[in-house]
């Protein structure tokens, strides 16, 4: 299987959280989720200081851009290039070039791959955090994010909890 890349995608500007939910409502109904696993739109904490006060306010990292990671193909372009207020993925020509490692590490995203020795079904204990000493059945992993989705016990009903790897491990 090829392996999944981040793409830059530009759109109007104004538009970018509008074209994030188009994006992610297509994946959704063409049940493309193996192929483009995740839309961003890269955002940054700014003080802002308005009639003597001060505000924190989240602005856009990069306006009129949006990121993707996604396997490419003739589906997954298809469907992001003729995705509504789109107007092209950033390379020469139609061939949209993925980021580097070095262009994605100051964007905080993580790329390298982490190997844990749980999968889903498994069980698991939390050693760390605010859910330390539960146990729980992995639902969901999300390497990207590096996250197990795990359901726990509160107030009487099973709830779904997103830990990360490292506050993890498995029961033997």
């Amino acid at each position: 299987m090829a392996e999944a890349n981040w793409y830059v995608v530009h759109t109007y500007s104004g538009y970018e959280n509008k074209v994030k939910a188009n994006i992610e409502k297509t994946i959704e109904n063409r049940h493309l989720e193996e192929e483009i696993l995740e839309v961003r739109v890269p955002m940054e904490d700014v003080v802002e200081v308005k009639n003597g006060a001060k505000k924190t306010v989240q602005k856009k990292l990069f306006p009129g851009y949006v990121l993707i990671n996604m396997i490419m193909n003739d589906d997954t372009w298809y469907v992001v290039r003729n995705t509504r207020g789109v107007t092209g993925f950033v390379g020469p020509g139609s061939k949209p070039v993925p980021l580097t490692e070095a262009e994605m590490k100051p964007l905080g995203i993580k790329t390298e791959n982490v190997s844990v020795d749980f999968a889903e079904g498994d069980t698991i204990a939390v050693v760390a955090g605010v859910w330390k000493d539960t146990v729980g059945v992995v639902q969901r992993m999300d390497f990207g994010k590096q996250t197990a989705t795990i359901n726990v016990e509160l107030f009487g009903r099973e709830t779904p909890v997103e830990i990360g790897f490292a506050e993890v491990r498995k029961m033997s």
